[in-house]
């Protein structure tokens, strides 16, 4: 169950980000041959509207688009290409161009820098919108929150926030959503706050019994702490926060969900520029990332707790994907944005020949990066 509605998730926010490109290149008068829902190859041609056929394709995943004019390719090599694998999406598009020709009216290329880079970025603008959506939506009908946090909260209990890897929380099985009823060592009882919680941890020795209310029923875990020499103390490896439910009238509701939504990307930003820095350092690290079989695992942990958790996760991942397609990277929007800013600069165009290795090395080199993230998913399981 978590792994179909993972698909179904991504595969919302992917048709999300494709509906943005579709809206913004119909508006300004270029054209879109095809709407995919899921990849190729096609199942069925659902229907045509304005020129743009909507097809059904037998991957069950995700959509694309194809744009007229997108990828620069001449016609000569379009037709080999088209004869070879006509059902095959090539990024989001496709063009018609011969050499030293001038390109149609309603093709991508033919407009300016400025309308090709709103095309660009409208799916992760879309991405964005769709992650205030659902935050509103879960401020509306409830949506868990701290205590801390300036508008009323009803029910607040200690609950777990996030789990460190390899830590011995996580060994002993307790994950993000728990919430701690009870902490004891012995005869000896914590208190009932989160800050009581890790007070009791840091100050004794020896093994807790945590008992845990997870999806509605109650459990009981036992963990040994284990001595932090940088923080000189023993810890178990979790952060923990006083958790209940806000809810708020519409209009409170759409705003703290565009504050939250800007909150959320600024805070993911930087955790994503840490990675990239690190990298550069020298000094990658697969800790912080997450690839599908990961994901999975959390989809289906906020699926046990609650529509609002799910909800949330999905407005996170959502913003994940803004960001990540914005790097400018070969392959992502970003990448894309890079060349139209450099033909901007530069006043020539980048050969259409270039900028498609550019982009199929860039794909290859996602690929790979998603089967390193993949496998250490799996250790991690494992």
């Amino acid at each position: 169950m978590a792994l179909i509605i993972f698909i179904v998730i991504l595969s919302i926010l992917i048709i999300v980000h494709e509906v943005g490109h579709f809206a913004v290149a119909r508006f300004f008068g270029i054209r879109v041959d095809e709407f995919g829902l899921g990849y190729p190859p096609k199942a069925k041609k659902l229907f045509s509207w304005r020129g743009t056929d909507f097809t059904l394709n037998w991957l069950p995943f995700g959509g694309f688009v194809k744009i007229f004019g997108e990828d620069g390719v001449d016609q000569e090599e379009q037709n080999l290409s088209s004869e070879n694998s006509s059902d095959i999406p090539t990024g989001h598009g496709q063009n018609f161009l011969q050499k030293d020709s001038t390109p149609p009216a309603d093709s991508f290329v033919a407009k300016n820098r400025g309308i090709q880079a709103s095309v660009l970025v409208a799916g992760v603008v879309m991405n964005f919108v769709f992650a205030w959506f659902l935050i509103s939506l879960g401020f509306l009908i409830g949506m868990p929150s701290s205590a801390t946090e300036s508008f009323p909260i009803e029910n607040a209990q200690t609950t777990i926030t996030a789990v460190l890897p390899n830590s011995p929380a996580q060994i002993a099985g307790l994950k993000p959503g728990d919430v701690i009823i009870s902490a004891n060592r012995g005869d000896m009882l914590a208190g009932e706050t989160a800050r009581d919680v890790a007070s009791f941890i840091a100050e004794g020795e020896g093994t807790m019994v945590f008992s845990i209310l997870r999806g509605g029923e109650t459990e009981s875990v036992s963990i040994n702490p284990e001595f932090n020499n940088d923080l000189d103390k023993p810890v178990i490896g979790v952060a923990m926060d006083e958790i209940g439910i806000a809810k708020l009238p519409v209009h409170k509701a759409v705003w703290q969900g565009l504050k939250t939504s800007g909150e959320l990307t600024i805070y993911t930003a930087q955790a994503l520029w840490g990675l990239i820095s690190d990298a550069l350092r020298g000094n990658p690290s697969l800790a912080g990332l997450a690839g599908p079989v990961g994901l999975v695992g959390i989809v289906g942990d906020a699926s046990t707790l609650g529509f609002a958790y799910l909800i949330s996760l999905t407005a996170l991942i959502s913003i994940n994907l803004v960001l990540v397609n914005l790097l400018p990277f070969p392959a992502l929007d970003g990448g894309r944005l890079l060349f139209v800013l450099i033909e901007s600069v530069s006043r020539k165009k980048i050969p259409p020949k270039i900028g498609n290795v550019l982009n199929n090395l860039g794909f290859l080199i996602l690929i790979l990066l998603m089967v390193l993230v993949t496998v250490h998913d799996i250790r991690n399981i494992l």
